[in-house]
Parts: C-alpha cells; structure tokens; sequence
C-alpha cells in the first residue's frame, strides 16, 4: 500500500472541492443567477461530496480495524475505539449544531439545535460498523475479513432497502421527531426532508466502504493492488448499470418510489459512481503529478474535518465573506476561489503544526532516556 493512501486523502480532498462549490454558489447566487445552467451543474455535483466522505469513513474504518488486528489486538478492543471515534464524531457534530445555533442567535430557530447533519450521521456509522467489526471479528484475521466483507455488503443493502418504506408507507410516527428524525430526516415538518442525513439511507454508503476497505485487505488484493482496483472499477460499471435496469423495471420497491431521495435504484447508482472514482484516483496518485509534487486535493484530504467546520461560516454563517443571495456568477466564483485558497492555506498550516508538535513530543521523550 502507498503511504498513508494518497489517493484516499485525495479523494476527501475532491468531496472538498464539490462542497465549497455546492455551498459557494447555493448561498451567494441571487435569484436570477440560479436560474443558469452552472447552477444545475453544481447541484448535481453537489450530490456527492456527503456520500463521498460516509464511503470513506467506511474503507478509513476498515484500514484502521486491519492495521489493529495487525497489532494483535482483540476485537473488542478494536470495536471500543471504533464506537468511540464514532461517539466523539457525534460530540462534535451536536457542538457544531451548538455554535451556528449561538452565532446564528436569535434568528436561528432552537430546533437546528437537533438536526441531523453530516457529522452526526458520521459518528453514528462509525458506531455502528464498530458493532459489525465485534460481531464478524472472531477467528483467524482472513476469516473475520471475509465475515466482515458479507456482514457490510449485506447492511449495506438492507439499508438501501429499507428507506423507502421508512420515509413512506412505514414511517415511525409514534417515535418523538428528533429521534424519528435521525430514521427519516423528518425533523420539525410533516415529510422527511432530503437535504438532512439520517441513517436511511446515509448510514448505507459507510456499510458499501467498510466491505471495500476489507477487500482491498484481502490477500489477492493486496498483493495485485493495481488490478484489484481495476477490478473494483469494472464493478463499479456494472453495478451503474445494474441501477438502470432496476429503476426501468416494472418491479416497484415496496414505499413510494423516489429515484433522487430513497431508491435502491439512486443508491446503487451513487454507490457505482463513488466505487468507480476509488480506481481513477488510485491511478491519478500514483502515476500523475501527485506522485511528485504536492498535492491541493491531497492536503485538503488530510484536513477534512477541519475545513468542513471552518468554511461553512464563511459562506452560510454570520461572517460570510459575500452577501447571501445576491451575488453574479462572476462575483460568487471569485468568492469560490478565495474559500478555497483559505482553506487550503488552513490545511496546510494545520499540517505543520501537528508535525511540529509530534516533533517537539519526540524530543521531549528522547531527553526522558536514560542515558547508558
């Protein structure tokens, strides 16, 4: 494996991008201006940095579970530092509904303070793939990776299979809405909403990461990387495929039928295109200038969550650097391009400190032993 997977980071880095674009231009565009054709292009791509960063959680936990087996230790201990990553993820996605509640006072309404956003749903997918990992995690490492590769495909789809119904015809309704929300995105409102994460669908995409992640531990995957993931590439052409036939069957999922919020069909689609991306960046990080310079995508990947924190303020908060609502074309992509230039800037000063901070700790243990 290359070090630290490049072409992981890289591809947080790319769902970085897609967001500051979706967020840059839904926030700053004036009315007329979102009648334009740039508009519709940056919505659609604005429907894949969630996904792309719930998958990589996924393959993320998967590595991170392999390299502690690696280790020799149990999977209890493994599925409690995986359940408490995931806690201490949900922590900070409740005080971040905190903050922007508090900077958003007293417009800001007390229920944004029990939304379901991309970090919450983050924290609980890592909490439940923890429960996965200590449930197939007996036996030799290949058998509990084998375990593990059914037992996320298979939640993968249950969940995929789910949402329909649950968004629709078997909505829980009895439960209180924030906890029904974080089953359907209901929120405050009679009908779910789509542009909230709950675990239907969301918690899917993490399942469909953690199985990749545990193939490409596998030992024919790891010893032909390169066509391992070319593998996962003819996969993923197929599995796009797959969700085109299923959504023009006469076959209806049982709910009503969705394709851009709740179908299985839109699920596989997604999932197709997020698992066909994983190869072309491989490739892009290993033979292209990623490999020899430094990378944009890669830094901002290393960062991830910082730079989600940070930039959301600078273009939906209170500190807004353009005026919401009422910006050109022209004036809103400037705008664009300074959050990205910040936030890579961030990165990279984030970067530096923490090197320089694991190289002041190193000093300090070295001048604790003994001489002799």
């Amino acid at each position: 494996m290359m070090k630290r997977l490049t072409y992981i980071d890289w591809m947080r880095g790319l769902a970085c991008v897609l967001m500051f674009q979706t967020h840059c231009y839904d926030s700053w565009l004036s009315p007329e201006a979102r009648r334009s054709g740039l508009f519709v292009w940056s919505r659609l791509g604005g429907t894949l940095p969630a996904p792309l960063f719930i998958f990589l959680a996924g393959i993320s936990a998967a590595l991170v579970v392999e390299k502690s087996r690696q280790k020799g230790l149990s999977r209890k201990e493994i599925a409690r530092a995986s359940i408490l990553r995931g806690a201490e993820i949900f922590g900070l996605g409740l005080l971040f509904r905190i903050q922007e509640f508090a900077l958003g006072y007293p417009w800001s309404p007390w229920t944004d303070l029990l939304r379901v956003d991309i970090l919450n749903i983050l924290g609980v997918s890592m909490m439940l793939m923890g429960i996965v990992c200590w449930l197939t995690g007996g036996g030799s490492p290949e058998a509990a990776r084998g375990k593990g590769l059914v037992a996320a495909s298979l939640a993968a789809a249950a969940v995929a299979l789910a949402t329909p119904p649950l968004w629709t015809t078997a909505r829980p309704s009895f439960l209180p809405w924030p906890l029904e929300s974080y089953i359907n995105g209901v929120h405050i409102y009679a009908q779910p909403q789509p542009w909230l994460f709950p675990i239907f669908p969301w918690v899917a995409f993490a399942f469909a990461g953690l199985a990749v992640g545990f193939w490409m531990f596998t030992g024919l995957a790891r010893k032909l990387e390169g066509w391992s993931l070319a593998v996962l590439g003819a996969a993923a052409v197929g599995i796009c495929g797959l969700a085109l036939l299923s959504d023009h069957t006469p076959f209806r999922w049982i709910g009503v039928y969705d394709y851009w919020h709740t179908s299985p069909s839109f699920f596989l689609m997604r999932g197709g295109i997020l698992l066909g991306v994983l190869p072309l960046a491989y490739a892009w990080c290993r033979w292209g200038p990623p490999q020899r310079t430094f990378s944009p995508l890669a830094q901002l990947g290393k960062t991830s969550l910082l730079v989600y924190w940070v930039h959301i303020e600078f273009v939906y908060g209170r500190f807004s650097i353009l005026p919401q609502g009422q910006c050109s074309i022209a004036k809103a992509t400037g705008g664009l391009l300074v959050v990205f230039l910040a936030m890579l800037g961030l990165s990279v000063w984030r970067t530096r400190w923490k090197q320089r901070k694991s190289e002041a700790d190193g000093r300090i243990e070295l001048q604790r032993v003994p001489a002799g």
